[in-house]
């Protein structure tokens, strides 16, 4: 291609992906992003290979991983594209996509995570006021999956997000890693709370949803409920969360508007 518009700039949608009918989710993401950029191609990759491998195999879905997808446009004559992530912090899977090889000659802008920025926290607080508690006696812990990567901070952050914004009965607590289950189960029953709404903190509500937070064994509605506390639960994850998504587009038109005509 010789010359183009940032109109000519293909989006690389790239998830983790999931082995559960989460797909519905993404069908909802994608509706969002195909209205927010009308003349940009929208592709779908996905980063996890035991997801594809599990998902070929079980429903003989084919799903691309970005480098195929970035392959195809190569040889098609794209010059560029925008890859957007749709992790939510900036850990592990997001540093290999970044540092994932391109097909030579192609070059590529990428669009961050959800939290990337303080005003991506702000943003995603307000995202998530619906599930605020509207009784005083109930709390509201969202549930991620956790890390060993230096962004693990990012909860934490959140959680202090939040509170400004709705209040004392908001935690944020993880799967793996800072903070688990035992110190947020500690720090609901010492504030007195007596009912839990959980939230995944995830984009789908997949199998952490499934095994993690609501499963018969050890999960972390079993584990408040072992402690006399009633639990809610949420059971869709934030990309159901067409703001939540919004923030996401802003980080696919920043990854545009820095690309050079």
């Amino acid at each position: 291609m010789n010359s183009f518009s940032r109109k000519d700039i293909p989006i690389i949608v790239t998830a983790f992906g999931t082995t559960t009918s989460a797909f519905l989710t993404y069908e909802k993401m994608d509706a969002v992003f195909r209205n927010a950029f009308p003349d940009n191609p929208v592709y779908w990759a996905w980063s996890s290979r035991m997801v594809r491998d599990s998902l070929k195999k079980t429903e003989n879905r084919i799903m691309k991983d970005p480098g195929t997808v970035m392959s195809e446009l190569a040889a098609s004559g794209h010059e560029w594209a925008v890859v957007q992530s749709l992790h939510l912090i900036c850990g592990h899977e997001f540093d290999r996509l970044v540092s994932q090889e391109r097909p030579s000659g192609f070059r590529t802008s990428m669009g961050l995570p959800l939290l990337s920025s303080a005003d991506d926290y702000v943003a995603a607080a307000k995202a998530v006021a619906r599930f605020v508690p509207l009784e005083q006696d109930m709390a509201a812990v969202f549930v991620g999956h956790g890390t060993d990567h230096p962004a693990w901070a990012s909860y934490p952050a959140f959680e202090s997000i939040l509170r400004r914004f709705h209040g004392p009965s908001i935690f944020a607590g993880v799967v793996e890693g800072y903070p688990d289950i035992d110190i947020i189960l500690e720090r609901v029953v010492a504030a007195g709370f007596e009912k839990v709404r959980l939230i995944p903190f995830m984009l789908v509500a997949g199998t952490h949803f499934r095994e993690d937070l609501t499963g018969e064994d050890d999960s972390w509605q079993k584990s408040f409920e072992d402690r006399g506390i009633a639990v809610e639960v949420t059971d869709y994850g934030m990309g159901h969360i067409d703001m939540i998504t919004k923030i996401y587009c802003s980080h696919i038109k920043a990854a545009l508007d820095i690309i050079p005509l």
